[in-house]
Protein backbone atom coordinates (compact mmCIF):
# COMPACT_ATOMS: atom_id res chain seq x y z
CA UNK A 1 0.00 0.00 0.00
CA UNK A 2 2.97 2.39 0.65
CA UNK A 3 4.70 2.01 -2.89
CA UNK A 4 3.06 3.01 -6.11
CA UNK A 5 3.29 0.18 -9.21
CA UNK A 6 3.90 1.25 -12.84
CA UNK A 7 0.57 1.69 -13.59
CA UNK A 8 -0.03 4.23 -11.04
CA UNK A 9 2.62 6.24 -12.52
CA UNK A 10 1.87 5.65 -15.88
CA UNK A 11 -1.57 6.97 -15.36
CA UNK A 12 0.17 9.69 -13.64
CA UNK A 13 2.06 10.81 -16.43
CA UNK A 14 -0.62 10.66 -18.83
CA UNK A 15 -2.81 12.81 -16.50
CA UNK A 16 0.41 15.33 -16.41
CA UNK A 17 0.66 15.01 -20.66
CA UNK A 18 -2.97 15.73 -20.75
CA UNK A 19 -3.34 18.53 -18.75
CA UNK A 20 0.19 20.34 -19.62
CA UNK A 21 0.26 19.04 -23.22
CA UNK A 22 3.92 17.72 -24.67
CA UNK A 23 5.33 20.93 -26.05
CA UNK A 24 4.82 22.50 -22.93
CA UNK A 25 6.78 19.43 -20.79
CA UNK A 26 9.47 19.63 -23.91
CA UNK A 27 9.96 23.29 -22.93
CA UNK A 28 9.88 22.53 -19.70
CA UNK A 29 12.48 20.33 -19.53
CA UNK A 30 14.08 21.88 -21.69
CA UNK A 31 14.88 24.94 -19.51
CA UNK A 32 15.35 22.55 -16.48
CA UNK A 33 18.49 21.42 -18.66
CA UNK A 34 19.56 24.48 -19.39
CA UNK A 35 19.35 25.40 -15.36
CA UNK A 36 21.30 22.54 -14.30
CA UNK A 37 23.99 22.62 -16.98
CA UNK A 38 24.60 26.21 -16.02
CA UNK A 39 24.88 25.81 -12.15
CA UNK A 40 26.91 23.27 -12.74
CA UNK A 41 29.59 25.60 -15.49
CA UNK A 42 29.39 28.50 -12.50
CA UNK A 43 30.34 25.82 -9.31
CA UNK A 44 33.00 24.99 -11.95
CA UNK A 45 34.05 28.44 -12.36
CA UNK A 46 33.39 29.20 -8.71
CA UNK A 47 36.05 26.73 -7.90
CA UNK A 48 38.74 27.63 -10.41
CA UNK A 49 38.49 31.34 -9.53
CA UNK A 50 41.10 31.76 -7.12
CA UNK A 51 44.07 29.66 -9.19
CA UNK A 52 43.22 32.25 -12.16
CA UNK A 53 43.63 35.54 -9.62
CA UNK A 54 46.65 34.07 -7.65
CA UNK A 55 48.34 33.36 -11.31
CA UNK A 56 47.11 36.87 -12.41
CA UNK A 57 48.54 38.50 -8.91
CA UNK A 58 51.89 37.06 -9.45
CA UNK A 59 52.33 37.92 -12.31
CA UNK A 60 52.20 41.64 -11.84
CA UNK A 61 54.30 41.87 -9.02
CA UNK A 62 54.36 45.91 -10.23
CA UNK A 63 52.86 48.66 -7.55
CA UNK A 64 51.78 51.66 -8.11
CA UNK A 65 51.40 54.14 -5.79
CA UNK A 66 48.76 57.18 -6.54
CA UNK A 67 47.14 60.31 -4.40
CA UNK A 68 43.21 60.96 -5.37
CA UNK A 69 42.35 64.60 -4.71
CA UNK A 70 39.16 65.67 -4.60
CA UNK A 71 37.91 67.98 -7.78
CA UNK A 72 37.22 72.07 -6.74
CA UNK A 73 35.22 74.22 -8.81
CA UNK A 74 36.86 77.47 -8.96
Amino acid sequence: MGSFSIWHWLIVLVIVALIFGTKKLRNIGTDLGGAVKGFKEGMKDASGEPDQVAQKKSVTDDTIDVQAREKTNS
